[in-house]
C-alpha cells in the first residue's frame, strides 16, 4: 500500500474514532487529541502524495507520536474494563502502527533506490 493511502485511512480512523471517544467519554477534551492529529495528517496528505520528503518526515513523526500517545488511554480503558473503549483505542493503535510500518518500508525502498 502506498504511504499516502494508508496515511489517509489512518487519519480518518483517528478522526472518527477520536470523535466517538469524545462523545462516549462524556465529552472529555483529551479524547480530541487523536482527532487533532488526524486532521493535521489529513491536511498534510496531499504533500505526502506528491512525495515531499519534509512532509513525509513530519507525517511519520506525528504518526509515531500518536502511537505513543495512545498507550496511556489503552491502559486506562484496560483498567476500567470498557470493552468498546478498548476496541476503539486498539483499532486506532493498529491503524497507526500499520501506517508506521508502511512508512518505514517506503523509506527503506527509497533509500535502496539511491
Amino acid at each position: 500500500m502506498k504511504p499516502h493511502k494508508i496515511s489517509f485511512v489512518n487519519a480518518i480512523t483517528l478522526i472518527s474514532f477520536g470523535l466517538w471517544g469524545y462523545i462516549d467519554v462524556d465529552y472529555s477534551p483529551t479524547a480530541l487529541i487523536p482527532v487533532i492529529f488526524g486532521i493535521i495528517i489529513l491536511i498534510l496528505n496531499p504533500g505526502l502524495k506528491r512525495e515531499n520528503k519534509v512532509v513525509a518526515h513530519i507525517v511519520v513523526l506525528l504518526t509515531f507520536l500518536i502511537l505513543g500517545g495512545l498507550v496511556k488511554p489503552l491502559m486506562s480503558t484496560l483498567e476500567s474494563g470498557n470493552t468498546m473503549g478498548i476496541t476503539r483505542v486498539s483499532l486506532m493503535m493498529l491503524s497507526t502502527l500499520m501506517a508506521l510500518i508502511v512508512f518505514i518500508k517506503s523509506f527503506i525502498a527509497n533509500r535502496s533506490k539511491k
